[in-house]
């Protein structure tokens, strides 16, 4: 435990990179933060060596607390904008879309081709041959409701 005496600024920095080398390897912006805080409490270590280890724990905990905090506000405050926001969703790419029934919709359930899939539907009796536009999304149903 001799070594726990002799912590110099170069031992934080070893467990900032430790821990910007972990969000790499599980990212989700919670180990960057406090492996930056490590580098700032090394970088406080460098300017005033005799600081206390107490106290080095300390200014670690407080910084990797404050960035945490900070960093889930701003992330509240500005949502990543994407440009395919229905990427993963593919049912609701169709939404405002039009297609012709192929099958008639019975007793609110029927099925329709779309592009190189076959989707079930749902939504009152139409005959087959009627545009229809897709209005939502209920899980893998999509529902439609005549072109007017």
């Amino acid at each position: 435990m001799e070594w726990l005496t002799e912590i110099v600024f170069w031992h934080w920095l070893i467990v900032a990179v430790g821990l910007i080398t972990l969000e790499m390897l599980a990212p989700g912006a919670f180990f960057l933060w406090m492996g930056i805080s490590a580098a700032i409490v090394g970088a406080i270590l460098f300017l005033a060596p005799s600081l206390s280890l107490i106290m080095q724990v300390i200014i670690f905990a407080v910084l990797s607390v404050i960035s945490l905090i900070m960093y889930k506000q701003y992330q509240k405050n500005n949502p990543v904008v994407i440009d395919e926001p229905t990427l993963n969703r593919r049912g609701e790419q169709y939404i405002g879309r039009v297609f012709t029934l192929d099958a008639p919709i019975v007793n609110g359930i029927g099925k329709v081709n779309i592009d190189d899939s076959t989707w079930k539907i749902g939504g009152e009796d139409i005959p087959a041959g009627t545009k229809v536009r897709v209005t939502a999304v209920d899980g893998t149903i999509l529902m439609v409701e005549t072109k007017e």
